[in-house]
This record gives C-alpha cells, sequence and structure tokens, in this order.
C-alpha cells in the first residue's frame, strides 16, 4: 500500500487528531475551534474543562459545582468518573501538563 492509499484510510477522526497536532500557538487553536465549532459546542467543552479543574480541586461537592458552573449533576459525574478511573486519563494528563492537579496530592 503506497503513502496515498494509506492516508485514505485514515479515519476522520485520526485526521482531526492530527490537526489538532499541529496547532502551535493559541491564536491558531482559537480561530481553528472557533471554525470547526459552534459557539455552543466551545461553550459545552469549556464547561466541562472549568468543571474538571473544580473537580481536581477537591473543595466543592458536585451541588456546589453544579451551581457554580449550571453544569448537570450528570455531566459532573461523568467528568469525575474519568478523573478516578484509568479510562483515557485525558483530563489527568492535561491537569498535569498545566500544574494544575488536585489539591490534595
Amino acid at each position: 500500500m503506497n503513502f496515498e492509499e494509506k492516508e485514505l484510510k485514515k479515519s476522520p477522526v485520526a485526521e482531526l487528531f492530527e490537526a489538532f497536532l499541529l496547532l502551535e500557538t493559541n491564536d491558531e487553536v482559537e480561530r481553528f475551534m472557533r471554525d470547526i465549532c459552534t459557539p455552543q459546542e466551545i461553550s459545552a467543552l469549556a464547561e466541562r474543562w472549568r468543571v474538571c479543574r473544580l473537580l481536581a480541586q477537591g473543595d466543592l461537592s458536585y451541588r456546589e459545582i453544579n451551581q457554580k458552573t449550571g453544569a448537570s449533576l450528570a455531566t459532573i459525574t461523568r467528568i469525575a468518573r474519568f478523573l478516578r478511573t484509568e479510562a483515557h486519563q485525558g483530563y489527568a494528563a492535561m491537569l498535569k501538563k498545566m500544574k494544575l492537579g488536585s489539591k490534595k496530592n
């Protein structure tokens, strides 16, 4: 299989992830996100990230996070589950990279 055939067989998700890897500046990320996402989708992603950060701090209950962010308890619970488990570790890895880990550590 030649290079072009391999490229054509990539999944759209893999191609999207590769595009993210090529972004180098905050401006590039912002412009790409504004083109690829609706304002509501960006807001939902930002809300999830805020919930993640609040959960990692460990100071607030799920209800307090709900009141502070407006995120549903289902969303908060799902994010908490991803922080607790070995699932993908995406949130945990990004918190670590940004030095935003738990105050309980």
